[in-house]
């Protein structure tokens, strides 16, 4: 147990845990295995008296939402919320950092995504927005902030950006639902892994992901990142 008069002053970073398909039961629900493990975590928080829990949630977090991990996000938030911790949550739309690897290798992006659109973040600026959080607390209890890029791009103008900063030619192709389960099925993975895949591409088609937010300005004090600096300066790191 940690000491009251040191818990007092303790911040905690709650990422999501790694996914799993075995279900728990959480009241009425069947949850994914990755819910036990946030459950843990934060029952331990409360064993240990901790001030204050951050947890990066999903932006559409909702027992309803088109992606499917967004509604595991929506119960960890509850279960959170239920037990009286204080919290803030940050709900991430899609990282532009991992746009690269939706590319295929005929570079060809492809997914159920219609001309929809998202409002991908860079990580970067989500990592600003949680040191600001953990270092003043007391100004962002209780509040659920939603990090997104600013502006809601389709998957045709990501993919022109991509051509524009690796100097190759992207392209997207929207794939129907069944092009989408069959294009991913080579892969062997469980079905519950496969719809979440397919669902990120189908909240996008849904419209869910493409509000833009001031939250980070808001936040840090300066401008989310756009895409094409995401893609450069990660092409200068060579990661892309």
């Amino acid at each position: 147990m940690v000491p009251t008069s040191i818990a007092a002053s303790i911040r905690v970073l709650l990422t999501g845990s790694s996914e799993g398909p075995g279900g728990v039961q959480w009241g009425r629900r069947t949850v994914h295995e990755r819910l036990s493990h946030h459950r843990s975590f934060v029952d331990g928080a409360v064993q240990a008296r901790i001030a204050h829990l951050v947890y990066t949630s999903f932006v559409g977090a909702a027992p309803d939402a088109t992606f499917t991990l967004a509604r595991d996000h929506w119960a960890t938030e509850e279960y959170i919320k239920a037990i009286g911790l204080t919290y803030t949550f940050l709900r991430d739309n899609i990282y532009a950092d991992f746009i690269p690897m939706m590319i295929g290798e005929d570079n060809v992006i492809r997914g159920p995504a219609g001309d929809g659109r998202a409002a991908i973040v860079a990580q970067d600026d989500i990592a600003d927005v949680a040191t600001a959080v953990l270092l003043d607390p007391a100004t962002h209890s209780g509040r659920t902030y939603d990090l997104t890029g600013p502006a809601a791009l389709t998957l045709t103008e990501i993919a022109a950006t991509l051509s524009e900063v690796t100097e190759q030619d992207v392209s997207y192709h929207p794939e129907t639902l069944e092009e989408a389960y069959a294009s991913r099925a080579r892969y062997g993975a469980p079905r519950w892994q496969v719809d979440a895949w397919v669902s990120t591409y189908t909240a996008i088609a849904a419209g869910e992901l493409s509000a833009v937010s001031a939250d980070i300005d808001t936040v840090t004090g300066h401008p989310a990142t756009p895409l094409g600096d995401v893609l450069r300066r990660d092409r200068a790191l060579g990661s892309v």
